[in-house]
């Protein structure tokens, strides 16, 4: 297939784009580029072709040729969506319909959309969300997904057919690394200070998948047959990967011996669920989780001891994205909006 892939240049995206790759898809890919300058260590793996663009700006014509529109391009977080909830709403809920659209228009007949676990916010104790749960997104990063997900499902159609991946946590290593996530924070912390402090006791519930069990969902959503996959909602993870967040750090923590955990009291952030991902796991061909936390840990343990990575490195904007936006927009070069200055 012959595949846009919106956000190519972003944590995921930078893994994504190569591996569709390697299983034969043609592939183009789309970024802004705000954190073009964290690179953490080069991976050898060849990267598409890339058209520097806000997705904001494509229109119909960019997208004619395409088989299928692969969107990650987005505000990737809870922090960065409470930034300017305004301006995440134009972004991603509305930005994100727009080019939907404009790839229908364009003929353009799958659209796999990057959507989050995030969206189900809280669960009762011993719940477990499906993809048939009540959502109850608890930020606009969630709300947003939610919109998105509405709205594209309302264009389905003989000729569109839109997959929804709601990605549970992501963690991994990758050359455009992020430690704004818990397994990757956690490791960082672990390496560059000795020790894991959490401020809450860690018995909220999350689900994780690594970024290369993300990478291959979006391959088996673009080869799966159109009826299995035509305005279907997946979860993607592994039923065995719900951690409480205290069992994440007790991973981390063995990794990196040496380490000192302690924990805190409980904390006023109430985002608890697990995960059922049966239906990934039955439905879309070919899919299969491969690493847990404990096989990311010891990834992440591996580069840095081969980049001999410093707290400056972990602490850098481009690996925490709501520090590096800020960044971007202290030194004048994004306005008000997000878009860069000439």
């Amino acid at each position: 297939m012959k595949v846009l892939l919106t956000g190519s240049g972003g944590y995921i995206g930078i893994v994504t784009a190569p591996y569709l790759m390697e299983r034969g898809h043609e592939v183009v890919g789309v970024d802004t580029g705000y954190y073009e300058s964290g690179w953490l260590y080069h991976s050898g793996m060849r990267q598409p072709q890339l058209i520097v663009q806000d997705i904001r700006h494509l229109t119909a014509a960019d997208l004619a040729g395409f088989d299928a529109v692969v969107h990650m391009a987005e505000l990737s977080n809870d922090p960065l969506g409470q930034l300017n909830r305004d301006l995440t709403f134009q972004i991603n809920h509305q930005g994100s319909v727009r080019l939907a659209r404009a790839a229908k228009a364009a003929g353009v007949r799958r659209f796999v959309y990057m959507s989050s676990c995030s969206v189900y916010g809280i669960g009762e104790e011993g719940e477990i969300k499906t993809e048939e749960s009540p959502v109850n997104p608890q930020t606009a990063y969630a709300e947003c997904k939610v919109l998105v997900e509405r709205d594209l499902a309302q264009m389905a159609d003989d000729d569109f057919s839109p997959v929804f991946l709601r990605n549970a946590t992501a963690f991994g290593p990758s050359p455009r690394q992020r430690f704004d996530v818990v397994l990757n924070n956690l490791a960082g912390l672990a390496w560059t200070t000795g020790k894991i402090a959490m401020t809450s006791d860690g018995t909220p519930w999350r689900p994780l998948v690594h970024i290369l069990d993300i990478a291959q969902a979006v391959a088996c959503a673009l080869e799966a047959p159109r009826e299995a996959i035509h305005n279907q909602i997946f979860n993607v993870g592994d039923s065995r990967y719900n951690y409480r967040v205290r069992e994440i750090a007790e991973i981390v923590a063995e990794v990196f011996p040496g380490c000192e955990l302690t924990f805190g009291r409980k904390d006023a952030d109430n985002r608890s669920y697990r995960v059922d991902f049966t239906k990934i796991a039955t439905h879309l061909p070919g899919f299969t989780c491969r690493y847990d936390a404990l096989a990311g840990a010891q990834q992440l343990r591996a580069v840095f001891e081969r980049i001999g990575m410093t707290r400056e490195i972990f602490e850098a904007p481009p690996y925490t994205r709501l520090k590096m936006l800020r960044h971007l927009i202290a030194t004048n070069q994004l306005d008000a909006e997000l878009f860069w200055r000439s």
